[in-house]
């Protein structure tokens, strides 16, 4: 396993996988990997000849009140992860590597890029946009995954490639959990016992917007306030968003429908955590 800290190196090693006519699999990550992360090296393996993970906190789409500072740094671990997957490179640049003296350039998502996260994070989706933009010019995959997990990311990105013409697919796998149901996340590793038994009522919260769609409630509001409800039991748990809405234009709907998504951010403590789940 290559771990690569340049873009010109990056670059490099990526064309040279493109001349011997193998294709390309890229997992943007953070680092602070877990299972959920394996998971989309997994799957890129299975329909890619060569996988590729990049490992960066990317400053630009941290606010400043945010936990740029704090997020988990576990890189030595995180390589190891990696290489016992057989990903042949990993790219980790230094922040002054992506974002040169001087870089002025940003990608912007207008309307889709304003919405969910992006509403209560202003500039977050912003940052996201623009460091997998270079991501996806630096190594020219041929697939990119993501996980279900960073929905409203995921529908911010499809309109990315879309609307920049890049040559790949965007490939979106289901969300890992917990077997109580905890979507994972890197940031899980802030909550306490007694916080992560709490941030258990936002998959709950799903559940019971789920369960009521099923059971043929198509009524937004009232399959929100189900979804309220269930917060409700742990009071001290915050509700940043619950929504219902596309995922492709992140706009809500007044009625559900087969497709649509459902999306919760909440703080737990000082922790924000997100989760989503698809109506069927």
């Amino acid at each position: 396993m290559q771990v690569l800290i340049t873009v010109q190196e990056m670059r490099a090693a990526c064309r040279a996988i493109r001349r011997n006519g193998q294709s390309l699999g890229l997992v943007p990550t953070m680092g602070a990997l877990h299972a959920g992360h394996i998971a989309l090296v997994r799957a890129a393996r299975s329909q890619c000849d060569v996988v590729a993970a990049s490992i960066f906190v990317n400053p630009t789409q941290f606010g400043p009140n945010e936990d740029f500072a704090k997020y988990p740094r576990t890189f030595e671990q995180d390589c190891a992860m990696l290489r016992s997957e057989s990903v042949a490179l990993v790219f980790a640049p230094q922040p002054e590597e992506m974002y040169p003296t001087g870089a002025s350039t940003i990608v912007e998502v207008e309307g889709v890029g304003d919405r969910l996260d992006g509403a209560s994070r202003p500039g977050h989706f912003r940052g996201v946009a623009t460091v997998v933009a270079k991501l996806f010019h630096i190594a020219a995959p041929d697939k990119a995954f993501f996980g279900q997990k960073d929905a409203a990311q995921v529908a911010v990105l499809r309109r990315m490639v879309r609307d920049l013409n890049f040559d790949l697919e965007l490939i979106v796998c289901p969300t890992m959990r917990e077997p109580d149901g905890l979507a994972l996340s890197s940031r899980n590793r802030y909550l306490s016992a007694e916080q992560r038994t709490r941030a258990l009522v936002l998959s709950s919260a799903l559940n019971a917007i789920s369960a009521a769609y099923r059971a043929g409630q198509k009524d937004v509001a009232r399959l929100l306030e189900a979804g309220r409800h269930a917060i409700a039991a742990e009071p001290e748990v915050r509700i940043d968003y619950l929504a219902i809405v596309d995922w492709d234009t992140l706009m809500p709907f007044t009625e559900a429908r087969a497709g649509a998504l459902v999306a919760v951010a909440a703080h737990v403590g000082s922790t924000r955590l997100i989760d989503n789940t698809i109506l069927e």
